[in-house]
This record gives C-alpha cells, sequence and structure tokens, in this order.
C-alpha cells in the first residue's frame, strides 16, 4: 500500500456479523463485488445531486491528500496520511462496529476467526464518541472468554477497563487498546478495572495463547445441558456431538445455556438454531442495499424433537450470534428464556481488504423471525432470575474485600477445600465485611474454579441453572410455553404503554 495514492479493491466483499466486542470472531461470505463497487445511485436512490457532491468532496480529499505531500514542511509517509484520513472517516460515523483495521489489525482479525491468538480473553467494546451518561469513555468487557487468563482474574461482563498499564483507555482507539492486550504469551498487563460506581481494583494478567473454545456438556440427571461458548466452524459439530450423546443417555430436557457467549460466525449461528427448528426463518437482515437484505433460513436437518422440552440460559454477556439463536427459538416458539436481558447487538458488518490493511463497515440490521431488531436493546427472559445483588452500601465493603485479595488467598491455599473448610471461610468473610453469605459464597466457588478450568455446570450456586432446571421438572413448561409472547408483541405492548405526549 506505501506509495499508493488509489489503492485498488478486491473484487471480493466478506460479510461478517460482529459480536459487541472489537477483538471476536467474525463471519465471512463472499458477496458480489461487481454490485458492490457499481452502481452509485443505485446506493444513494434518487440522488443524483448527492452523487456529484460525493464526487466533489472526494476530489477535495484527492487536492489536499496531493497539497500535503507537496508542501508540508517535512516529508510524510503517504501510509500515514492515507490511514489518519481512513480513520477519520469511519470514526465520523459514531459507530462502535464501524472501523478502520491497520495491518496489525487485520492480522488479529485473521487470528481471530482461525480461532487462535495471543492475548488476555476478554471481549471488549468502547464509544466512539461521548457516552450518555457522561462518564469516562473506558473500554467495557461484554464477556470473559471463559478458561483464559481474563476469566482467571475474575473480570466480569459490564466491568470498565479504566487503565491499561497506567494509560486511561478514555484516551485511546480501540485499535490502540487491543495492540496493547494482545501479545506474546507469557508477557503481563496490568489493567484497572471498575465495577459499578464504587468498586476499583488493580489486576495484573499474564498473556496466553486464547484457544477460543465452543462447547461444553454433560447431563444433569434425565437432562441434557449444552453450553455453547462461542460460535466458530466447529461448534455445529460438537453442539451435534453433544445432542447424539444425549440421545444416547436417553434426555427428556435440553437446557441451552447462551450465557457469556459473546457471539461468532453468523453461519454457526443458523446453524445451530436449525438443529432446534423445523423449517423456516432463522434471522433477516434489512439494509438499503438491496442485495443485503434477506431471510436466512434453516439449513440442516432438525435434530432435537418438538417433544423435547427446551430452556435457553440468557444474560448481558450474551450478545450478537447467540442473540440470533436466543431470538430464533423465542419468536419460534421453540425454547423458554431464563436470566437477564442480553446484550443488544443487531448490526451487519462487512470487511473489506485493502492491501494488507482494510476497514469494516456496518451495513445492515439483523431482524427475529417476528420482525424485531434488538441492536442497544437487548432480548428480555421470559423468566428474569439474577444471581443476589450488593447495595451501594455493600460496594464500599466489597471494594475493601476484593483489594484486600482475601478470596484469591484462600483459594491458592486450599484449591480443593473441605466442605467444612469452605462454609468458615465464607461464614468468617460475612461476619468482618458484612456481605451477602450467598454472594459471597459464590465469589470463592468462582475463584475457586479459576485456578483450574471451569465446570460444565455449578448446580449448588447457579441460581439461574436451578430454576431452569425447576421449570423443566416442575411440570409447569407445557402452561408457561402457551404465555410466552414473541419479541414483535412484546415490543408492541411496551409501545402502547408509553403514555401519549401532551
Amino acid at each position: 500500500m506505501r506509495g499508493k495514492k488509489h489503492p485498488r479493491l478486491p473484487i471480493k466483499w466478506l460479510w461478517i456479523i460482529t459480536t459487541t466486542a472489537i477483538c471476536v470472531l467474525f463471519a465471512f461470505a463472499v458477496i458480489p463485488g461487481a454490485a458492490a463497487q457499481g452502481n452509485n445511485e443505485a446506493l444513494l436512490p434518487g440522488a443524483a445531486s448527492q452523487y456529484q457532491q460525493t464526487q466533489k468532496y472526494i476530489s477535495s480529499m484527492h487536492s489536499v491528500f496531493d497539497f500535503i505531500q507537496r508542501y508540508y514542511v517535512d516529508e510524510v509517509d503517504p501510509q500515514v496520511i492515507f490511514e489518519g484520513a481512513m480513520h477519520g472517516m469511519l470514526n465520523a460515523l459514531d459507530d462502535p462496529y464501524s472501523s478502520f483495521l491497520a495491518e496489525s489489525e487485520m492480522k488479529d482479525l485473521n487470528d481471530t476467526t482461525l480461532g487462535r491468538f495471543g492475548g488476555v480473553g476478554l471481549n471488549i467494546i468502547q464509544s466512539v464518541g461521548a457516552r450518555p451518561d457522561g462518564k469516562p469513555r473506558y473500554v467495557e468487557v461484554v464477556s470473559p472468554i471463559e478458561d483464559t487468563p481474563g476469566w482467571r482474574a475474575g473480570i466480569n461482563p459490564g466491568d470498565f477497563i479504566a487503565e491499561i498499564d497506567g494509560t486511561p483507555t478514555d484516551t485511546l482507539t480501540m485499535d490502540e487498546v487491543l495492540g496493547i492486550l494482545r501479545g506474546a504469551p507469557g508477557d503481563d498487563v496490568k489493567l484497572l478495572i471498575k465495577r459499578g460506581d464504587k468498586v476499583e481494583f488493580s489486576v495484573t494478567i499474564t498473556r496466553a495463547e486464547i484457544e477460543v473454545p465452543t462447547v461444553k456438556h454433560a447431563m444433569i440427571g434425565d437432562t441434557g445441558y449444552l453450553k455453547l461458548i462461542t460460535f466458530t466452524p466447529m461448534t455445529i459439530d460438537r453442539t451435534i456431538d453433544a445432542i447424539n450423546d444425549f440421545k444416547k443417555s436417553n434426555y427428556k430436557s435440553l437446557i441451552l445455556d447462551l450465557r457469556h457467549n459473546y457471539g461468532g460466525l453468523l453461519d454457526s449461528a443458523v446453524d445451530v438454531s436449525s438443529l432446534f427448528l423445523k423449517g423456516g426463518i432463522v434471522v433477516s437482515t434489512k439494509s438499503r442495499i438491496r442485495f443485503e437484505s434477506r431471510d436466512i433460513k434453516t439449513r440442516r436437518p432438525m435434530l432435537v424433537s418438538d417433544d423435547i422440552p427446551i430452556v435457553v440460559l440468557i444474560n448481558r454477556g450474551s450478545a450478537s450470534a447467540s442473540e440470533i439463536v436466543a431470538g430464533a427459538l423465542k419468536d419460534r416458539g421453540r425454547a423458554y428464556l431464563v436470566g437477564e436481558k442480553t446484550f443488544g447487538k443487531g448490526s451487519v458488518q462487512q470487511v473489506h481488504r485493502i492491501d494488507s490493511a482494510g476497514f469494516k463497515l456496518t451495513t445492515a440490521r439483523y431482524y427475529t423471525p417476528s420482525d424485531v431488531n434488538i441492536d442497544k436493546i437487548g432480548i428480555p427472559p421470559d423468566r428474569e432470575v439474577k444471581f443476589p445483588e450488593y447495595t451501594e452500601g455493600d460496594s464500599v465493603k466489597l471494594n475493601e474485600l476484593i483489594n484486600a485479595n482475601r478470596i484469591p488467598e484462600f483459594a491458592a491455599e486450599n484449591p480443593y477445600p473441605a466442605p467444612a473448610q469452605f462454609e468458615a471461610f465464607a461464614a468468617s468473610l460475612e461476619s468482618e465485611y458484612h456481605l451477602n453469605l450467598s454472594l459471597l459464597k459464590r465469589m470463592i466457588r468462582n475463584e475457586l474454579n479459576r485456578t483450574s478450568f471451569a465446570p460444565v455446570y455449578d448446580l449448588e450456586y447457579d441460581v439461574q441453572l436451578q430454576e431452569a432446571l425447576n421449570i423443566l421438572r416442575n411440570g409447569s413448561y407445557p402452561s408457561l410455553m402457551k404465555t410466552t409472547k414473541t419479541l414483535k408483541a412484546l415490543q408492541e405492548e411496551a409501545e402502547e404503554e408509553q403514555p401519549l405526549a401532551s
């Protein structure tokens, strides 16, 4: 790309659907380059004057580029000018999912697509402009990837990374953030984490080679438990293997756990959804560009029969492709949703390569089968179940506990504590910090799990999983499914309940 004033665009476009996080997996599919590169008036319907104005701006940009090259006081690498202009154009869209990708970012994109890269294992996002609440433009954690350094460090969905190695993240671009977080396995990076308004703590994480996990499964009695961690090319085969294992165990019901699933490949999400649906639409995309608007239907045989009850677990860490699956199963009346509202990532991006660099651009929004876009809204559960929450007064005590490092020290000294030892330690923390005992036990259990591979499930402290099992076992599932509503119906009800302006 160096020395070129007019970078050539390649023939093929790559389709992707991103997750909420910039450093997550992307779905690629070939679409016609001729239609994308030609017929400008089709892209800007009935706007001949607008087309002329566009050409005027392109000419002006070319003139400024040339003027800088000729007259700036110092000689400037044309690549620097080009990349600066690209950053500016895409940042002007005020869209966190549209951005210029320098050569290093394109390499990172390829690494994550292949499912292996060096980093800390956090899926993150950053507002482009000022935050609506007026707070600093810190980097937000969408979800940690299980069994990675970020997950073991105790970082949760919704946490903010305020500083990286002492540099405030509101002064960094997303590309700069990714460049710091990713790196050679074995190197350390120090993060300052903000959780809510009161809790703040530092954590040093050692980078590792991150191999993106896909599926975990196990039987809980006669219920098949299927946890989808992300959607990669391997997810569909692993999911089929899991369901076949459930069949061998004569399963009577199924729990599909999409919590903390930050998304991944669109094709994988459609394939997985197909296993639970008998034909029909999984998701639709809508755009002002004609060939990007389409209905995407099931494309694999149904594997889980209609007589198998399904409960889907969701939370705020469920984003993008996982929301496609949850939305499809909800709108098609195939599953009952339990947990918390999802993240709300409902847009589609294209990645376009320019030599060794490139850019990604939001070109469409996706819609659930009942014709609802959940971008910035999320999918509500049919039954909301939350983990014990701490009050504002608890925040001070919780901050003291985290910064005292008491729980990690206990886990390091007692990786396999006896039940009595576990209970005694939890009781001592309750007495000292006056926090909810159930919350403390969950924190201790999570820390113990972080010192090894995460268990497939935690039935003792996972209240959302407990509720899912209760619904499947107490006989209420059929009647509950009769009362569930599509996302469209819920949206219309919400609009009717809004007071009329006077």
